[in-house]
């Protein structure tokens, strides 16, 4: 059996329908479905159990034995919400939840690949995994970093597999519920439901208008990168998972744009709010990632979008 935690989110959801395509149905999803909108994701996946997230918990205190083969956990489960200035829920459940987890998998030598994030790195311009180079700037951001270092601290203990993946900018199917949390890609897209016009921030700090640059990343190489690990039980530590080439705004409005046939960039101003917290230029250094085996090449946006658009329009949600 494996374990996905937040297995009907963005990428958790994706994880699960590519497991399924290996034949694997013995998936025990555990999430929070206040947002009932993500059980969406798995309308057309095979699993073998739903668990709420609070009685999962409630399971790990009490050191309750889930499953006699349980070959792996997928750690997906989180508040995503990079604008949530709410310290101690931050805390709760993405340090709190996570290091319960770490304990409960690596006490059973069961294999743990969790997600971190790219967001760890701050405002630097090297995105290397290592300490000196991150600089968190929202309290999303420090709640992934706490757990990278608490795995940095006990990594000579563990004597099984625990793989954290630093995520870049991730988008693909499966992330409509997501909300102002989506990626640019998935907004552009219904702005073009809507008229001709695609919004994206005027200049901002050096850069010109629509000339910020993301490692923007297919979600399913990410998926990919996870499948890997699984059946590489040898590999652990922290990863960053990217494209390896950054690429502007203008290049993903423009995507959607030649997919779409139609469409033309507006520019609006860059919002005061994001002062301080907003990383304009990211670009994964892919090194590490490579040196552990992992030869897959990542597909650019020019690539995915196209890919992207036509599941959107394949899997167009009802407004109403």
């Amino acid at each position: 059996m494996l374990i996905i935690t937040g297995g009907s989110g963005f990428i958790g959801s994706n994880l699960v329908k590519a497991l399924n395509q290996r034949g694997r149905d013995d998936l025990m999803i555990v999430d929070s479905f206040q947002n009932g909108r993500k059980l969406r994701n798995l309308v057309d996946c095979e699993l073998w159990d739903v668990v709420n997230k609070g009685r999962f918990q409630e399971w790990l205190l009490a050191d309750r034995d889930l499953d006699e083969n349980i070959e792996g956990v997928f750690h997906l489960g989180a508040c995503s919400n990079t604008m949530e200035w709410d310290g101690d829920a931050l805390l709760r459940d993405n340090y709190e939840y996570s290091k319960l987890l770490l304990s409960y998998c690596t006490r059973r030598q069961i294999p743990l690949i969790y997600a971190s994030s790219a967001s760890v790195y701050g405002s630097g311009s090297t995105f290397r995994e290592e300490r000196r180079h991150e600089s968190p700037l929202n309290p999303y951001a420090h709640s992934k970093f706490l757990f990278d270092q608490l795995t940095r601290r006990l990594r000579k203990s563990f004597r099984s597999q625990v793989v954290g993946l630093r995520y870049f900018n991730v988008y693909g199917p499966r992330e409509q519920h997501k909300g102002e949390m989506a990626s640019v890609a998935y907004k552009l897209s219904q702005e073009l439901r809507n008229g001709d016009r695609l919004s994206l921030f005027a200049g901002s700090h050096g850069y010109g208008d629509g000339e910020q640059k993301r490692d923007f990343v297919w979600v399913g190489d990410c998926v990919d990168v996870n499948l890997w690990m699984l059946d590489h039980p040898e590999v652990s530590g922290i990863f960053n998972v990217g494209s390896g080439r950054a690429q502007t705004f203008n290049d993903v409005a423009n995507a959607v744009i030649r997919s779409a046939g139609r469409g033309r960039i507006h520019y609006i101003p860059f919002p005061p709010e994001l002062e301080g917290s907003y990383q304009d230029f990211t670009q994964a250094d892919i090194s590490e990632l490579r040196k552990a085996g992992y030869a897959k090449e990542f597909l650019s946006v020019e690539e995915a979008v196209p890919l992207y658009m036509e599941w959107l329009t394949q899997n167009a949600e009802d407004p109403r």
